[in-house]
C-alpha cells in the first residue's frame, strides 16, 4: 500500500505512553496531525514535541488530534511527557512497523555509521481518514506553524 495525498492513511494500533491501546480509526471524524519522529529526549525531537505542545489549544480549535509516534519504548514516552508536559499520545513503535507502512522507516548516515531510523515526517489526516498533506524529511523550525497553517486553510 502507499501512502500517498488523497489515499487513506493505514489504519494501525500501538500502545500509547500509559500502556493505552490508540487505533488511528479511533480518530475518525476529527483531523489528525500524525508525526513520525527519531527519539524522546534529543534536542531536535523535544524542539519538535514543545512546540507541537505550545500550539496544542490551536490545533484543537481546528478539531485536529496530534499523535505522535517513534521506536521508543511506552515508558521513555512517559518520561518525555512528564519532563516536558506534552498533552498528547505518544505511540511506540518499537518493530517499527507503523514506520514502515508509511515509509519513514529509512536507511540514514551519521558519523560515516549506517543504520534504520525514522526520518521526521508528519502526515495530516482529514476526517475522513484520508491523508491531506504530507511533509518528509521535516526541519523543525518553523514545521508546527506550517501544520497548522495548512489545517486553517485547507480543511
Amino acid at each position: 500500500m502507499t501512502v500517498e495525498v488523497g489515499s487513506p492513511a493505514p489504519d494501525f494500533t500501538l500502545s500509547n505512553q500509559s500502556g493505552e491501546e490508540i487505533s488511528l480509526s479511533d480518530f475518525k471524524g476529527k483531523n489528525v496531525v500524525l508525526y513520525f519522529y527519531p527519539k524522546d529526549m534529543t534536542p531536535g525531537c523535544t524542539t519538535e514535541a514543545c512546540d507541537f505542545r505550545d500550539q496544542h489549544k490551536n490545533f484543537q480549535d481546528v478539531d485536529a488530534v496530534i499523535l505522535g509516534v517513534s521506536p521508543d519504548p511506552i515508558d521513555r514516552h512517559q518520561k518525555f511527557i512528564d519532563k516536558h508536559d506534552l498533552p498528547f499520545h505518544l505511540l511506540a513503535d518499537e518493530d517499527h512497523k507503523i514506520a514502515e507502512a508509511y515509509d519513514v522507516w529509512k536507511l540514514k548516515k551519521n558519523f560515516g555509521k549506517e543504520y534504520y531510523g525514522i526520518e521526521r515526517s508528519t502526515f495530516i489526516i482529514d476526517k475522513e481518514g484520508k491523508i491531506q498533506k504530507e511533509y518528509r524529511k521535516v526541519r523543525v523550525k518553523g514545521h508546527v506553524e506550517e501544520a497548522l497553517s495548512f489545517i486553517q486553510n485547507n480543511m
